[in-house]
């Protein structure tokens, strides 16, 4: 330690290092990883970061939202991190911020990743509301996958879920693009608004085609979507639709919700016409 310390400029004399560390009794109480050091740092206060091991911190985020092909992609993009890995099962992962330490293996980052979401899964399945019609705690993730993708809002989501939940309930299709796209693409961005020949385009995950839940989730939902997959408003809805305000407006009858879709054309019409062009849901 003293030799690289001295070699990068950090302190002065490698064996005066030794000797105060030898003195103040930290020669053997010393901790190995990564230090960042201002120019300038007494030799007294190096020894000590080095001994009570403060570190430098290094975080990983995975977005809410990703797939496990691009979490990966991200933990591979990480500097900090070594080792090959490959990608885990859709939806196994908990998108959160991670903290790591320079020379972590990739595998083991993910394995804590994986960890972090079988065990709040396992909570929230534990604390469900009563009369869920899912099998298993599985079927929720993949539910929460889709609401992930439906709204931005975390206040919104339980509001989703509880429509996706009335249709299956019904044995109605969950009618959502977010699937389409994912079978399609294997959920990478689809580049243009769904067209009716990809919505007629029969996979396992076009849920306009195929009643029931998609076979796996489309993404790492996060905590909130999952939580408000086992946890959904109380609401006979069945429909909901863009409100033109980032948000969503919500009916339980096809009527009320065509006039719903009326008003958001408009809305999108009349954007177009301000030259902003339409907005997506």
């Amino acid at each position: 330690m003293a030799s690289q310390l001295g070699a990068a400029g950090v302190i002065r004399s490698p064996l005066l290092f030794i000797a105060a560390a030898e003195i103040s009794g930290s020669a053997h109480r010393l901790q190995a990883g990564e230090y960042a050091f201002p120019p300038g740092s007494s030799l007294a206060s190096v020894l000590s970061a080095i001994r009570y091991g403060r570190v430098v911190r290094h975080f990983i985020t995975i977005a809410e939202g990703l797939t496990s092909a691009q979490a990966v992609e991200v933990l591979k993009q990480a500097p900090e991190l070594v080792g090959d890995v490959a990608t885990p099962d859709e939806g196994s992962l908990l998108p959160e911020t991670y903290e790591v330490v320079r020379g972590d293996g990739r595998a083991a980052v993910l394995a804590r990743m994986r960890a972090a979401r079988d065990a709040l899964l396992s909570s929230l399945w534990s604390t469900r509301a009563k009369g869920l019609p899912y099998r298993s705690p599985e079927e929720a993730a993949i539910l929460a996958s889709v609401v992930e993708k439906e709204t931005a809002l975390t206040g919104e989501r339980p509001h989703v879920a509880a429509v996706f939940l009335n249709r299956l309930r019904k044995g109605v299709a969950l009618a959502s693009d977010p699937t389409v796209i994912y079978g399609l693409t294997g959920g990478a961005a689809l580049g243009h608004g769904l067209r009716v020949s990809e919505l007629a385009r029969v996979t396992p995950y076009n849920t306009y085609r195929v009643t029931g839940l998609p076979p796996t989730p489309i993404d790492n939902p996060g905590r909130a979507a999952l939580e408000a997959a086992f946890h959904p408003t109380v609401s006979d809805d069945l429909y909901f639709v863009a409100d033109g305000t980032g948000g969503h407006v919500f009916s339980p009858t096809l009527a009320q919700h065509l006039k719903n879709v009326a008003r958001w054309r408009a809305i999108e019409l009349a954007r177009a016409a301000d030259g902003g062009g339409p907005s997506a849901r």
